[in-house]
């Protein structure tokens, strides 16, 4: 894309205007999350459901085009998104549903493999991306097909959250969270997670971070389960399922090689847990950063 027709879109996207209904509802719900501050929630999801009607013009350029997208991931004020922008927006309002729900997809900025001539890892990387975004499509579209049939049909109260987050851009890897909210009564979230090389251009797996044939399941457990009872100890609303005795079917074991993962921005592995998984649901997600050293030996360079 050239400078002037990236100029252009920027000129564009900066004279969008909220409509009157799109300025109300931003009313609406930032003092919906402004009540909701008191009460017991996922304050991450309340701000961003808050902001995200605050920015309802913004969503109006990634809809149209992914050069529109590339140009507003490069306006200062959002900084560097040119990885994952949003190319789809529901919101939904009424007495007894809500829904406000960010499809995000990832462009790749293939200028970021080493070496220019690197077509191999370039091709992996659109590959990849179709694949995640493909991925990702489909999840939402099951959410908010779901949606849809409980307004038609009444059912309840219901309250629905998609969002993303873009966990670490280094210049060898990426990492995107796909964070999914429902709400009907009580709440649960849930959340995907993507992480690629971006020399290689593949998505990551947890086993490939290691040496041939390492055992790496073990190590990781044991430290899991070494920060659970750490983290109960010094706070006494912390609650893990671990050697647990009055519940022993629902300790924490192991992991697998389908526990959810990501690289942080130092380069440490996190694993992660959806509610309910590891402990009980007024914990929420829950997340553990792994120290190099309890994988010493074994990681790969």
């Amino acid at each position: 894309m050239d400078n002037r027709k990236l100029e252009n879109l920027k000129k564009d996207y900066e004279q969008i205007k909220m409509s009157k209904e799109q300025v109300d509802l931003m009313k609406k719900n930032i003092e919906n999350a402004k009540k909701e501050k008191s009460k017991k929630g996922n304050k991450h999801l309340i701000w961003k459901t808050s902001i995200a009607a605050a920015a309802a013009a913004f969503i109006l350029i990634p809809n149209v085009s992914k050069e529109a997208a590339y140009a507003m991931s490069n306006i200062p004020v959002f900084g560097k998104l040119v990885e994952a922008v949003t190319f789809r927006n529901y919101i939904y309002e009424s007495e007894r549903h809500s829904a406000n729900i960010d499809v995000p997809e990832i462009i790749p900025d293939q200028t970021q493999t080493p070496d220019d001539t690197d077509q191999k890892a370039k091709q992996n990387l659109k590959k990849t991306t179709e694949e995640i975004n493909a991925e990702i499509k489909k999840i939402t579209d099951d959410i908010i097909a779901e949606f849809k049939e409980r307004v038609k049909d009444q059912e309840d109260y219901q309250n629905v959250v998609i969002d993303h987050e873009t966990l670490a851009t280094t210049d060898d890897y990426f990492a995107l969270k796909l964070i999914c909210y429902q709400g009907s009564g009580s709440g649960a979230e849930w959340d995907y997670y993507y992480t690629i090389d971006l020399n290689t251009g593949k998505r990551i797996s947890l086993k490939d971070l290691f040496t041939q044939d390492a055992d790496y399941i073990t190590p990781i457990s044991e430290n899991i389960k070494e920060q659970m009872k750490q983290q109960m100890k010094e706070d006494e609303n912390i609650f893990y399922w671990v050697d647990s005795e009055d519940t022993p079917e629902w300790n924490f074991e192991k992991i697998t090689d389908e526990t959810s993962f990501y690289l942080n921005k130092d380069g440490n592995i996190v694993i992660c847990f959806n509610e309910g998984d590891v402990a009980p649901m007024y914990m929420g997600c829950v997340e553990f950063t792994i120290p190099n050293e309890a994988v010493a030996g074994i990681l790969k360079n």
